[in-house]
């Protein structure tokens, strides 16, 4: 077989590097990442030494310059979504500006000529004006010469705890009828992804603390993300006011708002407006809900009453340990709500080198 690390990966709207890392994982060499955040990019180069990353506006930059190799086994990126996202049905349209930054990927595909694609977005993506978005993006890359699938994927399907939804579109130019990964036999929960997490208290902020218990008691998926750290890192909590912890003594795990009494709600004009996310506290024995902005969501740790870590959170994104997050708490927390879990990266781009492999093994 071809070695997989001989083949080149880009990363476009890069983020912290979910879906790099996914791909690093299954074997590919991330040469270019483009990024526009600050945060984001000190976050990515941290942890991608090999990789070259450009910051800025996608737009500025022409994809022969800064990308010289002819010969890109894929393109990947997931344009910012929140236009697309379902929590924004208001801009959920192609009306709004940040709905068109898939043009820049399909221009980068377009000039670079890639072997594959995969195009990551928020489930929402496929709702816009009744699904004729996704149809034309996907005629768009047919147009280019890629033969496209398309599917809804749900990460706790692919070995993460958390149970989150992503669009996932992948195309290739050799003509491979592209299946989507099977679903795992297993799901992970909450409990096995972070209960060798050190106890923290709200807004604890230590760089670095021992486990609660050690590897081998721990479970196989903490195993995997410990690898060989030593001491768990990032343990950062956010700091809530007296009220807010209050609340959090009500609620039960899988509760939320509705739990807290009226009493310490007053200052909600109308709760029947509150999201069903927000206050929601984490059920220990299943895989969790959505992490996106945790913290604007006050999700709350399962048997403990305070916010989650920015390890705890990173964990129940499949992120390993040693993959350190830059810039500040509030930064650092919004990059791990967007980023792809990197597990559920590594399941899709594993399928792609094995169908690739497979083509090339017969022809």
């Amino acid at each position: 077989m071809e070695s997989s690390s001989k083949k080149i990966g880009v990363d476009i709207f890069a983020g912290a590097g979910g879906l790099s890392l996914g791909a690093q994982m299954a074997g590919i060499s991330m040469k270019y990442a483009i990024e526009i955040n600050p945060s984001a990019v000190a976050t990515y180069r941290k942890n991608f030494s090999g990789t070259t990353v450009l910051e800025g506006d996608i737009a500025s930059f022409d994809p022969d310059v800064v990308i010289p190799e002819k010969d890109i086994f894929i393109i990947m990126g997931g344009p910012p979504c929140q236009g697309f996202s379902m929590s924004n049905t208001r801009s959920r349209n192609m009306d709004n500006e940040k709905n068109h930054l898939f043009e820049e990927f399909l221009r980068f595909v377009k000039v670079k000529n890639p072997q594959w694609f995969l195009f990551e977005n928020v489930w929402g993506m496929t709702k816009i004006e009744d699904g004729t978005v996704t149809e034309m993006i996907k005629k768009r890359f047919e147009a280019l010469g890629y033969v496209v699938t398309s599917k809804v994927l749900y990460a706790d399907k692919y070995g993460v705890p958390q149970h989150r939804d992503r669009f996932f579109m992948v195309g290739n130019r050799m003509g491979i009828d592209f299946k989507f990964p099977k679903d795992f036999t297993y799901t992970v929960s909450v409990a096995e992804a972070i209960d060798d997490l050190p106890i923290l208290s709200n807004g604890d902020n230590f760089d670095s603390l021992a486990y609660r218990i050690s590897a081998k008691r721990s479970s196989l998926y903490a195993q995997k993300m410990r690898g060989d750290s030593i001491r768990a890192t990032q343990n950062w909590v956010s700091r809530n006011n007296a009220l807010v912890i209050e609340r959090y003594k009500y609620i039960p795990q899988g509760g939320n708002w509705r739990d807290i009494p009226e009493s310490l709600m007053q200052n909600y004009a109308d709760k029947s407006r509150c999201h069903s996310g927000i206050y929601k506290r984490l059920i220990a024995n299943k895989p969790s809900i959505v992490i996106s902005n945790y913290r604007k969501c006050m999700l709350i740790h399962p048997t403990q009453h305070r916010g989650l870590s920015v390890r705890e959170a990173a964990r129940l994104q499949s992120f390993p340990d040693k993959f350190y997050f830059c810039g500040p708490i509030s930064h650092v927390q919004q990059q791990i709500g967007n980023a792809v879990p990197p597990l559920l990266a590594k399941a899709v781009i594993e399928q792609i080198l094995k169908l690739a492999h497979r083509k090339n093994v017969v022809h």
